[in-house]
């Protein structure tokens, strides 16, 4: 590649025009140039890539970038691990989809089961966002309840029924004490939101009171606020919610889709130590690969055999994708998490020294292998209504400015650690922090 986009990047001089005409162009057939809404919105404008190896990502502009997207949380190996493409490229010769089992998909159930704690049973689907509707489901159908408790700023897909108060603006969102129920897209009927509660997290007498009224079929939470932030529950908040929702006959579903592989290799069900009666996991679980599961008590995940319940897909337990499943787990040791957590704890601190060096303010939140930059807060967030006051423009500038300089971050300021990211990489990539603080820090008071 040369010596240009190493001088390149430590003048913040890279540029992405190529990217920006093959959008352009290939927008004739691809809406947007994009296969996914999220992944539109960011400053220049949505890269196009030719491959990636490690913590870097190379894109169509000859620029290396490090990569802290990780696949939207997924690369929890980084990208392109020899032990998956290795597995993938077996269980290719074997076969792709056989339309019946394989015994790579009961060996991957195994080891999710054995690792999860509330996991005595299991199934497999293809995203996080189809098994959310698999869990809600069966808490309908095992409750004879209707209604679900969902909570502000957490997200669990993009289908009709749940996407809702996601990310509401504050001015159409309603009172604290009295959400007002506030669709993610155009197109909602507002008739699907009538199968929803709205609450704000971290608030447990709100939540024992609604659940007080006897009529509610679930609660669905990320048990730790990551889609919106990097918040982790209060003290007492899950522990609280578990024994309230057994009160009253509900049950808790935890959506570790983001969580699920990153706050320890139990979930945050073992960090938090509460176990709920169904979990959904996606992301992390096959470092990239179309993987989700859903897992939980025996008696509720029976129901799918039994029960009258109906769970299918096509693409389920597709037997590569659980060759790769298997694959990343077996190299997620507590060697990985203790040498990876330590990258990442150093590139934490190293962000939130540089920051405060630079006097912008802001809080640096979250997790060894997940955390969140939140500019012009003063303290930590502890919802999403707290997380909404932060400076998005401000943030934007500044990961901007970082691109330039080669790294690439989420712009909704949530940074993914891979085992990737070692020393070297942090360091590179604390360099760059640091001066992408000085450039911007002067521009925020504009």
């Amino acid at each position: 590649m040369g010596l240009d986009w190493i001088d390149n990047a430590k003048r913040g001089d890279l540029d992405f025009v190529e990217s920006a005409r093959r959008i352009a162009a290939n927008s004739r057939y691809v809406a947007g140039g994009v296969n996914s809404n999220f992944r539109i919105g960011m400053a220049p404008g949505p890269l196009v890539f030719e491959r990636g190896e490690g913590p870097f990502l190379f894109d169509v502009d000859g620029n290396r970038l490090i990569d802290y997207y990780c696949g939207m949380g997924a690369m929890v190996l980084g990208h392109s691990p020899a032990p998956v493409r290795a597995a993938v490229k077996a269980q290719v010769d074997k076969g792709i989809l056989f339309a019946g089992q394989a015994m790579i998909e009961y060996e991957a159930a195994e080891l999710i089961c054995e690792r999860i704690a509330g996991a005595e049973r299991i199934r497999f689907g293809s995203s996080g966002s189809e098994v959310a509707q698999a869990a809600m489901r069966l808490a309908r159908a095992a409750t004879g309840r209707r209604t679900i408790i969902k909570f502000e700023g957490h997200y669990h897909g993009w289908f009709d029924n749940v996407l809702w108060s996601t990310a509401p603006a504050l001015n159409a969102a309603g009172p604290a004490d009295a959400p007002v129920a506030v669709a993610g897209s155009a197109g909602q009927d507002p008739a699907d939101a009538s199968g929803l509660a709205i609450l704000g997290w971290n608030d447990l007498p709100r939540l024992e009171a609604r659940l007080a009224k006897g009529d509610i079929a679930a609660v669905i939470m990320e048990p730790a606020m990551c889609n919106q932030g990097a918040i982790s529950p209060g003290v007492g908040y899950l522990e609280g919610a578990l024994a309230a929702c057994r009160k009253h006959g509900a049950l808790l579903i935890f959506d570790e889709v983001i969580t699920g592989f990153r706050l320890s290799r139990g979930g945050a069900q073992q960090r938090f130590d509460v176990t709920p009666d169904i979990s959904i996991f996606a992301k992390a679980i096959a470092n990239g690969f179309p993987v989700a599961a859903v897992a939980g008590r025996a008696d509720l995940i029976d129901l799918f055999a039994t029960g009258g319940v109906l769970h299918g897909g096509t693409f389920n337990a597709q037997p590569v994708s659980m060759a790769a499943m298997v694959a990343t787990q077996n190299c997620l040791t507590p060697d990985h998490y203790e040498r990876t957590s330590a990258y990442g704890m150093t590139l934490q601190d190293g962000v939130r020294s540089a920051l405060a060096e630079a006097g912008i303010t802001a809080q640096v939140t979250g997790f060894p292998l997940m955390f969140h930059v939140a500019f012009g807060l003063s303290r930590p967030a502890e919802c999403y209504r707290d997380l909404a006051r932060a400076d998005k423009r401000g943030y934007g500038l500044f990961a901007l400015a970082l691109l330039r300089r080669g790294v690439r971050v989420l712009e909704r300021g949530a940074w993914f650690v891979s085992s990737e990211h070692d020393e070297v990489v942090v360091d590179a990539t604390l360099v760059a922090v640091n001066e992408a603080a000085r450039e911007v820090a002067p521009l925020l008071a504009r």
